[in-house]
C-alpha cells in the first residue's frame, strides 16, 4: 500500500470512491467536467491536502484535509471532509495509512488537532476511528438549502 499526493489524473478513481462513500455519483453525468475542474482546483489550494492509497496501481483509498482556522485558536485545525476506502480493499491498511499520512502532514502544517464527521449509521467506520485513537466528540447536524439529500442515506435505505 502506497500513499501519495492525489493528482488531477486520479479524478476517475476518486470520483468512484466518493460515490461509494455516498456522495453524488457524477460519473458520466453532463456536469462531470465541472466536478473534475472543481477537483483540480481543490488540489491547487494551499490550505488542502489530498492523498490517495495506491495498491499496485489500483487506487483504493482517498482522504482530503482542509486546514481551517477557527476563532480563538492561533493554529489551524485539520478537518477531513472525505475518507474512503474501496469496499474491496477494506481491512488491509489503506485507511490506517491514509490517516497516518494526513496526521503527519497536519502536524507539519502546525495544526492543533484533527476532526471529521461520520454518518451515524457507519458503525464499522466508527469502530475503525476508535481503533486508531480517535474519540467521538459530538453530533453533527445538517440542513440542505437546495433539497439535495445530506447526509448520505445508509445503503439499506437507498
Amino acid at each position: 500500500m502506497h500513499v501519495r499526493d492525489a493528482r488531477a489524473d486520479d479524478w476517475s478513481g476518486v470520483s468512484s470512491l466518493l460515490a461509494q462513500l455516498g456522495r453524488p455519483d457524477v460519473r458520466g453525468q453532463t456536469d462531470e467536467p465541472e466536478h473534475r475542474h472543481a477537483f483540480e482546483a481543490y488540489l491547487a489550494r494551499p490550505d488542502t491536502i489530498a492523498l490517495v492509497a495506491d495498491d499496485e496501481g489500483a487506487l483504493v483509498g482517498f482522504v482530503d484535509v482542509e486546514l481551517r482556522q477557527r476563532l480563538n485558536f492561533l493554529r489551524a485545525q485539520a478537518w477531513i471532509p472525505d475518507l474512503v476506502v474501496a469496499e474491496t480493499a477494506r481491512r488491509r491498511g489503506a485507511g490506517r495509512a491514509l490517516l497516518a499520512e494526513a496526521e503527519r502532514r497536519a502536524r507539519a502544517a502546525g495544526c492543533w488537532g484533527m476532526s471529521l464527521e461520520s454518518a451515524s449509521w457507519r458503525e464499522e467506520a466508527h469502530a475503525f476511528y476508535e481503533s486508531v485513537g480517535w474519540s467521538a466528540s459530538g453530533k453533527a447536524f445538517a440542513y440542505s438549502l437546495t433539497g439535495e439529500p445530506w447526509p448520505p442515506a445508509s445503503p439499506g435505505a437507498r
